[in-house]
């Protein structure tokens, strides 16, 4: 369970990095940050369980959970927007023009803060 526990508090300075981010005004970051904090937190919660989990998509990692753990529906819609700052936040040729860093919106890292938010708790409930 400690490792478990190590993947969880990895997604607490994630998010608290993407907290960070936001405060820079460096929304690609947060938003990439956000998502590393969901999928770290995801990866503890499979420790926990017994189960290794490779991999970085969210939805995947959501689907991989054991039966027994219900996952609501809005962590499954919050979980398909996460998966969307995993590569292109930090690619500078993701984008039709400009580097990843001008591609995004204090809106979009705000959302994406909320929605890693929202994994966290999920995970930390079930653990």
């Amino acid at each position: 369970m400690n490792r478990a526990r190590d993947w969880v508090e990895q997604a607490r300075y994630n998010l608290r990095h993407a907290i960070g981010s936001l405060g820079l005004e460096d929304y690609a970051w947060a938003c990439f940050a956000s998502q590393q904090a969901a999928e770290a937190a995801l990866k503890g919660l499979h420790l926990a369980r017994g189960q290794v989990a490779w991999g970085h998509s969210i939805q995947d990692l959501l689907g991989g959970l054991p039966g027994e753990i219900e996952v609501p529906e809005e962590l499954l819609e919050a979980a398909k927007v996460l998966d969307k700052y995993y590569i292109p936040t930090w690619y500078p040729d993701a984008h039709p023009a400009g580097p990843a860093a001008r591609a995004y919106t204090r809106g979009e890292a705000e959302e994406a803060i909320r929605l890693a938010e929202k994994v966290l708790r999920f995970v930390e409930e079930v653990l």
